[in-house]
């Protein structure tokens, strides 16, 4: 029988707040009640936000949390020849290319584009506009020269091509208890044109160290927030295109603000370690975010 494997992943850019307890929590709690084991990887492959001290207090509060995961945790900045290898096989299907762009030459394209055509610009499904097609089909010769002439650029998936080489998509959607055979859900990754696999400041991005990392950990069930639902289309598509396997998804509940909005850092959201020096117990965080207490979930 296969033992399920879990995973906790955030990145050392702040200090854990209640929405990160919750998902950490739930992977914990579901990794006891099925005999599975619990992982934890720091998600540092951007240099430019990762940060030790953050590192030091993710893992402090995991500890107080209760969490147990193995030793030692992965670091995705140790890992940087893992990502190369999945970005050349990539590359060798014709599926990468460079982007030059800057944000102002994004705007200034797509309002070009507004304009001639008189309706709005296609966006993502987090709002983002999706990128232009002016390098995707810029030739090799000139991509090439400006790259070696030191001009800033990221790598991207061309898309287009990447669907029509893998086709029709889907993934396993479970709830709560994991049980049964799971809902099929349909995979769009179209929805998020040529997303960026790796830049300037990082030998991966988010989309491609995700999925290469849940393979080499040998993950089985990525438990995660429902702020990445759609992202899962764009896993799935880069798991086909790599031989790569499918876990199981259960996408969970998000704990949002006042205002509706979800926890995050850049926000400034209440920090576990700030609960923690308000006399705070696990139990209450549990109460919190509303998980039964511990001996419960046993």
């Amino acid at each position: 029988m296969t033992v399920p494997v879990f995973r906790f992943a955030p990145s050392p850019n702040g200090p854990l707040h209640l929405g990160h307890a919750l998902s950490a929590l739930i992977n914990a709690d579901m990794a006891a009640r099925s005999g599975g084991r619990v992982l934890v990887r720091i998600e540092d492959v951007d240099a430019t936000r990762a940060r030790p001290e953050y590192e030091r207090s993710i893992l402090d509060d995991l500890d107080w949390l209760g969490v147990r995961y193995e030793k030692p945790v992965r670091r995705q900045s140790e890992h940087a020849d893992d990502y190369a290898a999945a970005l050349d096989r990539l590359a060798a299907l014709g599926l990468v290319y460079r982007s030059f762009l800057s944000r102002t030459e994004i705007a200034a394209a797509i309002a070009a584009e507004e304009a001639r055509n008189g309706g709005p610009w296609p966006r993502d499904p987090d709002g983002a506009p999706l990128y232009p097609a002016v390098d995707r089909d810029r030739p090799d010769e000139e991509a090439a020269a400006l790259a070696g002439a030191g001009r800033p650029h990221a790598l991207r998936l061309d898309m287009m091509k990447a669907v029509q080489l893998v086709g029709p998509l889907s993934w396993q959607e479970f709830g709560d208890s994991l049980d049964g055979p799971g809902e099929t859900m349909t995979a769009d990754p179209a929805a998020w044109g040529d997303v960026v696999l790796a830049g300037k400041f990082a030998p991966a991005a988010y989309h491609l160290a995700v999925v290469v990392d849940d393979a080499l950990q040998g993950v089985t069930d990525v438990v995660r927030g429902r702020d990445l639902y759609f992202a899962t289309a764009v896993h799935r598509l880069l798991q086909t295109l790599l031989g790569l396997p499918a876990p199981r998804y259960h996408h969970h509940r998000l704990i949002v603000d006042i205002d509706g909005r979800k926890l995050s850092k850049s926000r400034g959201s209440a920090g576990l370690a700030a609960l923690r020096k308000s006399g705070a117990t696990v139990a209450d965080v549990r109460h919190i975010v509303g998980l039964p207490d511990r001996n419960s979930t046993q």
